[in-house]
């Protein structure tokens, strides 16, 4: 283990379960990190979702705004947070289960508006719950500061994705683009009077065009992200495997 690798694990155990508790519970007004304003942002974020699931079934255009709305303010709680100095552990998961659950409510909904396509949309929520996970666990048990502390040795793709933000939220704007469009096209019917091959198109069809492909990049990155983060855990098993093995045959030495 190097020496940074034991000064991150170092800062991980630095308090126990209890000890976090009573931290949190004995917080002061002026050093509270749910009140951190990234934090309320977040809080408010899940607000919009809740309002947009509310309205999802018969109001389309509310449900939208609602949603969008949602989703914008997720690029703006990271450059809060990092504005303010508030960046906090609580405040990255709850930005991540926000994205997930927000993204999950409506491809449910999707699954019930497409029901020849239902199993797909399972399908996509099961990947993108999985691969998160595995992801965040296994920067958890390597010792990282963040999920989004991806080195280009590990993963070139996850590394473009995680550090360049424009690269970042073009994709995730793109991918939340294409299930927000399929959702209108459900309520949109008039053609927006283009020509050629896109005769009849709606507009919600054609945006869902444009933006299957960034859909489709992202999903894929789900894949590898996925991956790497399996071969990750199985790396640290073999490691700890190797470990405890050294340390039989030391003790098998000491007792011959």
């Amino acid at each position: 283990m190097t020496r940074t690798q034991r000064r991150r694990r170092a800062s991980i155990e630095l308090v126990d379960a209890k000890q976090a508790v009573d931290l949190a519970t004995a917080q002061t007004y002026s050093e509270n990190v749910f009140l951190f304003v990234p934090n309320l942002i977040g809080y408010a974020r899940v607000l919009l979702v809740g309002l947009s699931l509310h309205f999802m079934s018969y109001h389309p255009k509310y449900c939208t705004w609602a949603y969008v709305v949602s989703c914008l303010l997720d690029a703006v709680d990271g450059q809060a947070a990092r504005a303010l100095q508030q960046t906090s552990k609580f405040g990255a998961v709850l930005d991540m289960v926000t994205d997930r659950c927000t993204t999950s409510c409506l491809l449910c909904y999707l699954a019930s508006a497409y029901p020849a396509y239902a199993i797909l949309f399972q399908f996509l929520i099961a990947l993108d719950f999985s691969s998160h996970y595995m992801h965040m666990y296994s920067s958890l048990v390597t010792g990282s500061r963040s999920h989004k502390l991806v080195t280009s040795d590990v993963s070139r793709i996850l590394w473009l994705y995680y550090n360049d933000s424009r690269t970042l939220f073009f994709i995730c704007a793109g991918n939340e683009l294409f299930f927000v469009s399929l959702y209108l096209m459900k309520w949109s019917t008039t053609p927006i009077g283009l020509s050629g091959w896109f005769a009849g198109f709606t507009y919600a069809q054609l945006m869902a065009l444009c933006s299957m492909p960034i859909c489709v990049t992202k999903n894929i990155i789900n894949v590898v992200q996925l991956w790497k983060a399996s071969k990750i855990l199985v790396g640290v098993d073999l490691a700890e495997r190797e470990m405890a093995r050294q340390s039989r045959a030391a003790g098998d030495a000491v007792k011959s």
